[in-house]
């Protein structure tokens, strides 16, 4: 019977491909692996035996299958930065919406690309996994019909630069557990990679680093992803403009830098031509940014940009990076700079700007403030508005699809609450179609960065001070950038906008992996009032895993692992059994 499933999917397939927009299928296997980027070997999580994992190439539209077969020896889940997951949260990866996938388990999320284009990410949402690796990047092209506002460039390359431990994330996170702080990286890695030796007495011998090889005269598109731990990090390239272009699903006003600031958990894409005279190679600098420079030299990253016509390898000091390395209020009016491009469009033909947001009336206002880490009950905790997040054993989705009391409170206020600080699954209560301002206060003395699951927002503001009512007389009420994640300055401020247009439950939380591992994080609970499920919202899948309350309901699943003999056909029969009730569904539907 095994055997005739993929003849009927295949057969289904091409019997209804011209009805329903393409699909896009990848099978991944999850394991660790042994690698030594800064020159130590330490335990990493690489995806089909890649660190860091493949890049998901797909175009506006398309329905992406993706296969996870977990042999970690912990629970996994995968979530996808910035794709926005249309009325279908159960796809969202986060513990919210979806149980873990058990070790030696395989799940397949299911979800299409619905009207976006743009440079994003996907990464192991649990318990500092991404510290450890198990990130990759998502390119979603525009379709053939709808045109980009700059020349097609000649190549396409992603890099990943972030921070990072010689130390395993299990290890970060019993550091986090006893109290204790995770003190300067060791390093920041490009694409996996350690440092080029630039300086022989900051970078031993023998590490292994990125070159990217280019050919002169032609322009390039760099999409760059800061997936670190907790590091804000200037990027630049020796000799070469970078002429932004796109942050996470917006094509921004073309401007070029000659660095930018790429902060914990945000995504640019850059083009760079290729028009100098190739004397040598290039660097490529990803370096840390507000901290004290001369402890910090060490932790540099260090790439290599070469020429096909190169005539040696680079050397002599890295380009240097904005003069004061505390210089906030360059950075800041570098992010204020950044604005949409209301011309022109995206996933659809209409301008970026014929949504104008800044004339919407605001259903509601959240003021989520953030102060220094606290000791709640003896332990070492961070919180929003002074609630320090626990996710319970059921996620809340499930919860409320089953009618489970008592799994989390709909009181999380709109201000920061006045008393002592507190532990609790509380969450943001709002309803399909409100239009929601968010002020992001930081009260910390470091960089904080902010994403939202499900949404793309309107970055309308940001100032240092404490934000006021009067504050939004300095917003941006026309072509603020529209993304998914925001830095938020210390003893500074930022505001968003977002139109709550996708029922669900939706992440909110921080992208610096402690702050967020000890508590700072939250859900928006967005509901139709008219009975949204099977109507604006989509059902539950039918592969759904549960745990918590419902574990009961849960069917066994023998664990296979990636070394068993049974792995391939069991993630072959899951994969294409969903395709084919996929295919149902989406041929019923026209």
């Amino acid at each position: 019977m095994a055997a005739v499933v993929p003849l009927l999917a295949v057969a289904f397939l091409a019997a209804t491909a011209h009805a329903a927009d393409p699909f896009a299928f990848f099978d991944w296997d999850v394991t660790y692996m042994t690698a030594s980027p800064l020159g130590v070997p330490q335990q990493v999580i690489a995806i089909n035996k890649q660190f860091p994992g493949p890049v998901m190439n797909v175009t506006t539209n398309y329905n992406v299958v993706v296969n996870v077969l977990n042999s970690l020896d912990e629970p996994l889940l995968i979530t996808w930065d910035g794709i926005q997951h249309r009325k279908n949260c159960w796809q969202d990866g986060v513990l919210g919406t979806t149980c873990p996938i058990p070790p030696g388990w395989n799940w397949t999320y299911n979800f299409q690309v619905k009207d976006q284009i743009g440079s994003f990410f996907y990464f192991p949402s649990l318990g500092m996994q991404r510290a450890a690796g198990g990130f990759g990047g998502i390119t979603v092209n525009n379709r053939a019909v709808i045109s980009v506002p700059f020349d097609t460039p000649d190549g396409d390359i992603t890099l990943f630069i972030g921070d990072w431990y010689k130390k395993n994330h299990t290890h970060l996170r019993n550091m986090l557990d006893d109290g204790k702080e995770l003190g300067m990286p060791d390093g920041v890695l490009m694409n996996g990679k350690g440092p080029y030796r630039y300086n022989d007495s900051l970078v031993p011998d023998g590490i292994e680093y990125e070159t990217i090889k280019v050919e002169p005269g032609k322009t390039y598109r760099f999409r760059v992803h800061n997936v670190g731990v907790s590091t804000s990090l200037n990027f630049r390239i020796q000799n070469h403009n970078l002429a932004l272009v796109e942050t996470e699903g917006s094509y921004t006003m073309k401007q070029n830098f000659t660095n930018l600031d790429i902060h914990v958990g945000q995504s640019y894409s850059f083009l760079v031509t290729m028009d100098q005279n190739a004397s040598s190679d290039y660097y490529i600098v990803a370096s840390p940014r507000f901290v004290n420079e001369s402890l910090w030299t060490r932790v540099t990253g260090v790439a290599i940009l070469q020429y096909s016509n190169s005539k040696g390898k680079a050397s002599g000091p890295l380009p240097d990076p904005p003069n004061d390395e505390y210089d906030k209020t360059f950075s800041m009016n570098q992010a204020r700079s950044i604005r949409m491009n209301v011309s022109t469009g995206a996933a659809r033909p209409n301008p970026q700007g014929s949504f104008h947001y800044g004339s919407i009336n605001v259903s509601q206002v959240y003021k989520l403030r953030n102060e220094p880490p606290v000791i709640i009950n003896g332990k070492k905790r961070t919180t929003l508005s002074g609630i320090s997040y626990s996710p319970p054993d059921t996620p809340l989705r499930l919860a409320d699809l089953y009618d489970k009391k008592g799994v989390y409170t709909l009181d999380f206020p709109t201000m920061p609450i006045d008393g002592p600080p507190v532990i609790r699954t509380s969450v943001i209560n709002s309803t399909y179609k409100n239009f929601l301002e968010i002020v992001f206060q930081n009260n910390d003395t470091t960089v904080q960065t902010y994403h939202i699951d499900g949404y793309a927002f309107w970055v309308v503001g940001m100032d240092y001070g404490e934000w006021s009512e009067n504050s939004r007389g300095t917003y941006n009420k026309w072509d603020g950038v529209s993304r998914c994640t925001t830095q938020v300055f210390p003893g500074a401020w930022t505001a968003v906008m977002l139109s709550l247009d996708s029922p669900g439950f939706w992440n909110v939380r921080t992208e610096i992996l402690d702050t967020w591992y000890l508590g700072q994080e939250t859900y928006i609970r967005v509901v139709d009032p008219d009975g949204g499920y099977n109507v604006t919202e989509m059902v539950a899948p039918d592969n759904m895993l549960y745990c918590g309350l419902l574990k009961d309901k849960q069917k066994a699943q023998k664990p296979h692992g990636s070394s068993s003999s049974s792995a391939s056909a069991a993630k072959l029969n899951n994969y294409l059994l969903l395709v084919l009730v996929s295919l149902v569904a989406l041929v019923l539907g026209h």
